[in-house]
């Protein structure tokens, strides 16, 4: 697998994975690199390309702003990577409030992409539950669960290629 952080130049790839969710301005589990690390065992899987949003050198200090050419790059990246992705997986923490993540679940909500799992004590999971349930968005339990149905369904994605 080839990961791509921003604000790293998006090129077209065969099959990719955006890796969406928690990430509470850098306080949360790295699940970024689990995800990769778990995906990595997979043979089938040395072409697929991965989109981390975790910038290394992101400046909690910049003022996210529209007029903050860094932020405005991160945002505009994340967006890019997003819409170019075959699969966004989605993973919304137990005790994180994820504001943009849940922005990004009703921005790609209707495009076939998402997979996700959103922990029991989410704050919204309710609001979470109906959106999949109503958009036919698949939904986990675990994080390993959706890992392991993102790593199968990349596998598929090989395959079909």
């Amino acid at each position: 697998m080839r990961t791509i952080l921003p604000p790293e130049i998006i090129l077209p790839s065969d099959v990719s994975v955006f890796l969406a969710g928690t990430i509470d301005m850098g306080h949360s589990v790295d699940w970024q690199q689990t995800f990769i690390h778990q995906a990595n065992k997979e043979k089938k899987l040395d072409d697929v390309v991965v989109f981390n949003p975790r910038r290394k050198s992101w400046d909690y200090n910049w003022t996210q702003s529209i007029e903050n050419v860094w932020f405005s790059e991160q945002v505009n990246w994340e967006l890019d990577a997003m819409e170019s992705a075959d699969v966004i997986l989605l993973f919304l923490e137990a005790n994180s409030k994820s504001p943009i993540s849940m922005m990004e679940l009703g921005l790609f909500a209707d495009s076939g992409k998402l997979m996700v799992c959103c922990e029991e004590g989410f704050w919204r999971k309710g609001n979470i539950d109906i959106v999949c349930k109503r958009k036919g968005i698949d939904q986990y339990r675990t994080f390993d669960e959706l890992s392991a149905a993102v790593i199968a369904k990349l596998k598929d994605l090989v395959e079909s290629k």
